[in-house]
This record gives C-alpha cells, structure tokens and sequence, in this order.
C-alpha cells in the first residue's frame, strides 16, 4: 500500500489506544460521584480479570506472531513472541465495553476505535484477526462478570 496508508495503521497500531484512555478517563471524570464510584468497581474488577483471562487463554493458545510466519519485517518493531491475545485490542475493548454499560453512543464511537486499533495491528504484522477477536471476547465475557459482580457488591439484582 501507500506509505500514507502505512502511516495511518502505523499511528492506529502504536498510539491510537491513548485516545481511547484519554476519552474514558474525561468521560469518567464528568459522570456524577455516585456514578462514578460504580463504574470504579467495574473497572477494579474488570481489568483485572480481563488481564489474568488473556494470560491464561495466552498459555493454552499460542499463535506466533504473523512477522514471525511470514519472514517479513512488520510496520512496528516488535518481540517475536505469542501474539495471543492482542494486549492492545483487550485494553480498547474492554474500555468500550465498560461504557456501553452507560453510554451506547459513545460506546459506538470507542469500539469503532478500539477495532481499528485491532484493524491496525493486523496491518502492521504484529498480530492475526484472532488475536484481536479473541481480545474482543475476553473483554465482552470480562466486563459481563465484572458488572454482575459491582451489582451484587452495590445490592442490585
């Protein structure tokens, strides 16, 4: 492709995740305190569990990466090691999981970015489609648990 396009899936593989933590972190900011302490909980929960999932589904299912594979030098530089799951694709989608709960809109907006990010590191060379569906899953199943947990925490039912 174009070295335009290059750089395009260059910036979303590498940086484009920092806009998805910054657009959580203000929309975080100006939701009310008591909304905010329940999302808190979920988030307490969620990342955890998401990371502690990945690392386990990393040790029963390793893909090397597609750089590796193929013998071609990928847009990022990056380890020759387990691509399983994509830690960046797992952060992006979990975060726009978490606000689906409460915002659908933006919701839409974060997944759109999170799948590019995944999209971009495809690109890149630096993962397969399945790193990044299985990121997906873990953070869909992730942020399920975490919200039934915070509810039972808060009371609800």
């Amino acid at each position: 492709m174009s070295r335009i396009t290059d750089w395009i899936f260059i910036f979303g593989a590498k940086y484009l995740y920092l806009a998805v933590i910054i657009i959580f972190f203000i929309w975080f900011i100006a939701q009310p305190k008591p909304r905010q302490r329940e999302i808190f909980i979920i988030i307490c929960i969620c990342l955890p569990l998401a990371f502690i999932i990945s690392v386990i589904a990393g040790r029963i299912y390793y893909n090397p990466r597609p750089f590796v594979l193929g013998h071609f030098p990928p847009l990022i530089p990056h380890k020759a090691n387990n691509g399983f799951p994509s830690h960046h694709a797992l952060l992006t989608s979990a975060l726009a999981a978490i606000i689906f709960i409460f915002n659908r809109r933006l919701s839409f907006v974060l997944w759109v970015l999170a799948l590019f990010v995944g999209f971009s590191r495809v690109y890149a060379g630096v993962h397969h489609s399945i790193d990044m569906w299985g990121s997906v899953l873990i953070s869909i199943i992730s942020v399920t648990l975490a919200k039934k947990a915070a509810d039972l925490l808060g009371g609800k039912r």
